[in-house]
């Protein structure tokens, strides 16, 4: 039997000037506006071209299909939370594990409910995009800037720094992923950032405190 072929996602071309960059942030930002729009099933290249203002043919140029186009479209949501949790993780280093946290956990919401609905779509279409191998990437970024954030503080750690962070990173995603499926995120979003902090503090301080028994 003849082997299907596989569905390309990856974009065709990466953009090495000024104006093709500005065109590609278009097309993606354009990409989140139709999907939110209309949905994944009918969004298609030709929509999406036509809200960025670009032909369809400049769209292939960089994105062989709608696929691709709603792939880069999640990497680039992802990399922007990323971006933001390695820049509090350089700033806090140093300081103390609750300090850490407090930041650390402020940073990530706020870069993940910035644009909730926004989230929530691209969620949507992680699974037919092959998402999971782009959040294990993301999550290895993220898990590194966090071990040498926590190697910095003043306290020792008798638990290994790596297993901390995943620890913190399942916290902060599952508890993400509970305000995105919520209704009334408005009226939840500070209590349950309060209660994470709390958590995510409680176990930093046991993992410093098991060194001293």
């Amino acid at each position: 039997m003849p082997q299907r072929s596989q569905v390309v996602l990856e974009p065709r071309k990466s953009p090495v000037q000024a104006r093709s960059a500005a065109s590609v942030d278009a097309i993606l930002e354009a990409t989140i506006q139709v999907l939110l729009r209309v949905g994944k099933d009918r969004l298609t290249t030709t929509r999406v071209a036509l809200r960025a203002g670009v032909s369809v043919g400049t769209l292939y140029q960089y994105f062989p299909n709608k696929s691709a186009l709603l792939q880069a479209a999640l990497r680039r949501h992802l990399d922007e939370v990323i971006e933001a949790v390695e820049l509090v993780c350089e700033e806090q280093r140093g300081k103390t594990f609750r300090e850490m946290a407090t930041a650390l956990i402020t940073a990530f919401l706020e870069a993940k409910m910035t644009d909730a609905k926004t989230s929530v779509a691209l969620y949507s279409v992680s699974s037919d995009v092959d998402g999971a191998k782009i959040v294990q990437q993301m999550g290895a970024r993220s898990n590194k800037a966090i071990v040498r954030m926590l190697m910095s503080a003043p306290e020792p750690l008798a638990t290994d720094p790596q297993l901390v962070a995943w620890m913190l990173q399942g916290m902060m995603v599952g508890v993400s992923r509970r305000m995105l499926e919520s209704s009334a995120l408005e009226e939840q979003f500070g209590i349950l950032r309060g209660e994470l902090i709390f958590v995510a503090c409680a176990y930093l301080d046991a993992c410093s405190v098991r060194v001293l028994v």
